[in-house]
């Protein structure tokens, strides 16, 4: 039959070690950490990246434009290029009147599964290379979410890492105490009865 008492490692104590002591502050650290810092380093990153990523799809959405044009050569079907939240996108050739008349024809960045004389709508930066869409607000979001959970998670894991350290150290100097006091105290029990 076990007998557990809570709070041993606190209270005065004869048998309670100095690693004890430092074992229960390290525990009570590690549940600050877990419950606290690391939900607020979560948000702090996510607030972070979100003004980062807010300010950067603004830039982008200042810097590009949409443009309504025609497929007008094949649509390379090799090697797509991969977009986060819009899938691939292929190279094609594609035809479009500027609004001051000008006929413009260029390669640009069509969805997957267009065809010859479909209208796509593309997009170009200031120097009319084809570029992707400005990111949106779900992209924003999404980028907020993950870098908070990311920083959340890297948290709780240099957390769980130093405890775990922390517990190897513990054991590795309790055992060393033991050893030294059974060196002092084990001749008295072992020796030869008369």
């Amino acid at each position: 039959m076990r007998t557990r008492v809570r709070g041993w490692r606190w209270r005065r104590n004869p048998l309670r070690r100095r690693s004890d002591v430092v074992e229960a502050w390290t525990v009570l650290l590690v549940a600050v950490l877990l419950c606290v810092v690391a939900p607020l380093a979560g948000v702090a990153a996510g607030l972070h990246a979100h003004d980062r990523a807010q300010s950067r799809a603004l830039v982008q959405r200042a810097e590009r434009h949409q443009v309504r044009a025609q497929v007008v050569g094949p649509v390379s079907d090799t090697s797509p290029l991969v977009h986060r939240d819009r899938g691939h996108t292929y190279s094609a050739e594609v035809r479009w009147t500027d609004p001051d008349g000008t006929t413009r024809t260029t390669l640009a960045r069509v969805p997957a599964g267009t065809r010859t004389e479909d209208t796509v709508t593309v997009w170009f930066d200031r120097r009319g290379h084809s570029v992707a869409p400005p990111a949106n607000d779900v992209a924003v979001w999404q980028h907020t979410v993950t870098m908070g959970l990311c920083a959340m998670g890297g948290t709780i894991a240099v957390a769980l890492l130093a405890r775990t350290v922390e517990r190897r150290v513990a054991l590795r100097r309790r055992l060393t105490e033991w050893d030294r006091d059974w060196a002092r105290t084990g001749p008295k029990w072992t020796r030869p009865r008369a």
